[in-house]
């Protein structure tokens, strides 16, 4: 699925997009947490995986940075500092919100065809 349509089903906006054409970039798998020690221990490869969570601060960043995850969706429209806008630009990972909560974008993800 191309994030440009995850990103119109989930009413998402751009906070950090480094890369424009990281909105054709492919997705097969979600994983949604806002306890970055299971991303750790349950995502094995980041590339074709977004990260939503509702926890917007630097372990976030640091966590997808570990992980090669390009993108993260912050739920309940969550806003990164300017530390964070600063980092993800470093690192070169987009940042999206959404004014869903975990819950419905999870459901809406799914009813899209990403898995966990």
């Amino acid at each position: 699925m191309k994030l440009a349509q995850i990103k119109a089903e989930l009413q998402a906006e751009a906070v950090q997009m480094n890369d424009p054409h990281i909105l054709e970039q492919d997705f097969k798998h979600v994983f949604a947490s806002d306890l970055m020690s299971d991303a750790l221990a349950m995502i094995h490869e980041g590339e074709h995986v977004l990260f939503l969570t509702g926890l917007a601060n630097v372990q976030t960043l640091r966590t997808a940075e570990m992980l090669d995850i390009p993108v993260i969706i912050y739920v309940r429209n969550k806003q990164p500092d300017a530390k964070m806008m600063e980092m993800a630009d470093e690192l070169g990972i987009s940042i999206f919100n959404t004014h869903l909560t975990m819950f419905e974008a999870c459901g809406i993800l799914y009813g899209m065809g990403l898995r966990p």
